[in-house]
Parts: C-alpha cells; sequence; structure tokens
C-alpha cells in the first residue's frame, strides 16, 4: 500500500466531499479515501499495483476540481 496527497483548489460545498471520496473509493485498489474540507486536501491509500498517483489525479481532476502542483 501506498499513500498519495493532492492539494485541490478551495472547495466550494461538502457535497464536493462525497463526490471526491465516492468516485476514488470505486477505483480498483483504493483502499481509504479522506478529504478535509477547510484544507481542500486529498489523502489516497491504494495498491500501486493496481492504481497510480496519475491515474487517482486525472479522476479528480476529470470531476472538475484542479489539482495544485
Amino acid at each position: 500500500m501506498t499513500t498519495a496527497k493532492f492539494q485541490l483548489e478551495p472547495l466550494s460545498c461538502p457535497s464536493c466531499i462525497r463526490k471526491i471520496e465516492t468516485t476514488l473509493t470505486k477505483m480498483d485498489g483504493v483502499k481509504e479515501v479522506s478529504v478535509l474540507f477547510n484544507s481542500s486536501k486529498v489523502k489516497v491509500t491504494y495498491d500501486q499495483e493496481q492504481a497510480s498517483s496519475d491515474q487517482l489525479k486525472e479522476t479528480i481532476e476529470k470531476l472538475g476540481y484542479p489539482v495544485l502542483s
């Protein structure tokens, strides 16, 4: 297992958290997702043989939440 952390642009509402968590949790290899509303940070624990940090980032961005570098 490995952990990836992403800094997002400020989230506008708590339902954004649910959308990100629900979508990432459905991905193969993802074991745990935590999104902090106040700091707009996402922490994902996943199996690196089934998913990659780039895939996670792309999924978050496809939902409409830009990941900051």
